[in-house]
């Protein structure tokens, strides 16, 4: 036992003095930061695993997600540029609101110093902010955050609060468990933080500060006319069934059902531990983080964002189900009934209003031959029949009732500008004028507020309603083929929508020409089905 014990404090010594060494090395640079970046914690908070050998390390987790990339993602970069390229006066202001929750603690300090986080100037290598903005959400960022104002409105909008009024070295960073003094001291000597309990990591609340994005609308001048909830999956939540049930965490950062250490120094075994996977629907940047990981500077190694890929997609597989509730044929006409189960705790997709998903219905005959399709995709990412993919002045409305291929169920948000004009620029959209997106369990249409109000012909729909919908397809066979119909149903998801892509194309700017490189050619991993069922009628 002695042996053990002086094998695991040598084995303390050495990440303190590793840690204590790099501390040294980054003194100057951090000497104004009200943060470490995540090098300072993986150390001890990695190399962890289940009774059963499932690796739940936390910065190896954590290090894969879009959360530890958000400011190094080659989309956000050129969706920043577009937005400053259209409103170059408003240029400054516009990154540093981009900045609070991608760039959080290069944000932070340039707003504690008086001045405005900056986006471009982050981005290049010799910036002396570099390594904290491409460190992005990182973990001295959500642990530090105070419990005061969350839930309060002045907490959303990245308006979470920390202490400002303690230096680097007394700073206090919070968990859900109580700390021993002796644990706490070795903490401290490797992060230069105290860390205390604090149980408000564990709520929805601190979640919305950052997931909750209202955009200033503005016009040719730069001037603010308007204000449109871009990003409200908190209030979403909290208008169904799920604000008594599930929060945030519970669904993003999945419990393990055993004790286990939270720390390979020292730790000892807690329950209810939250794996820092934070895994969402964003398969499509992830693999474009891996695949150029070169260009964008990617830590993560490309076998733990494959593994980030994989359980994505594996996550948007339980968001929701399809299921065939009627089919029929009667004379020369096939009707068919689609039913759709959200089991999302907010609306399907929800956020930044580039995501859709989509039905994807096809009939084919005894021998495999397509007899009716709705909704398939093509090579460069387009739905066919979706009219705002093929111009983008027009959209695709809600349907009750499907009767030809060019007509398709797309479950999204349409914006528009102040002259009504369909748009995909952030800073130009006044108001919605389609949101159909799928709802969560006890949503209530009638009753929502005006930020997650149902838009368009969903509204009027008696069949969309909390937690479900109900399609009906009317296919006319002409003359009815001979033998059995197959009939598959597909729900499909696609996080960067082709519209919002092709109209990067008219900007000429390097982070524009970039993305747009990237998304040609991944497009093929932009679509990811999430839910299917078939059925056969004779």
């Amino acid at each position: 036992m002695r042996l053990r014990i002086v094998f695991i404090c040598v084995l303390g010594a050495l990440a303190v003095g590793t840690a204590g060494a790099a501390r040294r090395d980054r003194n100057a640079a951090q000497a104004s930061s009200f943060f470490v970046t995540s090098d300072r914690c993986i150390a001890c908070h990695s190399t962890l695993s289940t009774a059963g050998g499932d690796d739940i390390s936390i910065g190896y987790d954590w290090r894969s997600t879009m959360m530890a990339n958000s400011g190094r993602d080659p989309y956000w970069h050129a969706a920043v540029r577009r937005e400053v390229t259209d409103h170059p006066v408003a240029q400054a202001a516009i990154e540093d609101k981009c900045s609070t929750c991608h760039m959080p603690m290069m944000r932070f300090d340039a707003a504690a110093a008086g001045g405005k986080g900056q986006v471009f100037a982050s981005i290049v290598p010799t910036s002396p902010k570099h390594r904290e903005a491409f460190d992005s959400v990182s973990c001295t960022v959500c642990h530090q955050i105070e419990a005061a104002n969350l839930g309060t409105h002045a907490s959303l909008d990245g308006g979470f609060e920390i202490d400002k009024t303690k230096a680097l070295g007394e700073r206090t960073i919070y968990g859900p468990n109580t700390i021993e003094a002796s644990k706490q001291s070795v903490m401290h000597s490797a992060t230069e933080f105290v860390p205390n309990e604090g149980t408000h990591i564990q709520q929805s609340e601190l979640c919305a500060t950052c997931h909750t994005l209202y955009t200033s609308v503005l016009d040719e001048a730069g001037q603010t006319i308007g204000e449109l909830p871009e990003q409200v999956p908190y209030q979403e939540w909290s208008h169904s069934e799920y604000r008594s049930t599930r929060s945030c965490q519970s669904c993003h950062m999945p419990v393990v059902a055993e004790e286990t250490p939270i720390s390979s120094i020292l730790g000892q075994a807690r329950p209810h531990f939250s794996q820092h996977t934070f895994r969402g629907g964003n398969a499509f940047i992830l693999g474009i983080l891996n695949k150029y990981r070169g260009e964008l500077g990617v830590v993560a190694l490309p076998q733990e964002l494959d593994t980030a890929v994989r359980e994505t997609k594996e996550y948007l597989a339980t968001s929701a189900r399809v299921s065939i509730d009627s089919a029929r044929v009667s004379g020369n006409v096939l009707d068919i009934g689609v039913g759709l189960e959200s089991l999302s705790g907010h609306k399907l997709p929800t956020a930044y209003p580039a995501r859709r998903v989509w039905l994807h219905l096809t009939v084919k005959d005894s021998s495999g031959g397509v007899v009716f399709e709705s909704g398939a995709w093509r090579p460069d990412g387009s739905i066919v029949g979706n009219d705002n993919d093929s111009d983008g002045t027009k959209f695709e409305p809600h349907y009750l009732e499907i009767t030809s291929p060019e007509q398709v169920q797309i479950y999204e948000s349409i914006m528009v500008d102040p002259n009504g004009q369909v748009t995909t620029g952030l800073l130009r959209g006044m108001r919605y004028i389609k949101d159909n997106r799928l709802l969560p369990r006890g949503f209530d249409k009638t009753t929502a507020d005006a930020e997650v109000a149902v838009h368009g012909g969903a509204l009027d729909d008696k069949d969309f309603v909390g937690g479900s919908d109900h399609l009906e397809y009317r296919v006319d066979l002409g003359r009815r083929p001979a033998g059995a119909l197959t009939v598959e149903a597909n729900l499909v998801y696609q996080s960067i929508g082709f519209r919002w892509a092709e109209n990067l194309k008219t900007y000429d700017t390097p982070e524009t020409n970039r993305f747009v490189r990237y998304y040609g050619e991944s497009v093929r991993d932009s679509v990811v089905p999430i839910a299917s069922a078939s059925a056969t009628v004779r």
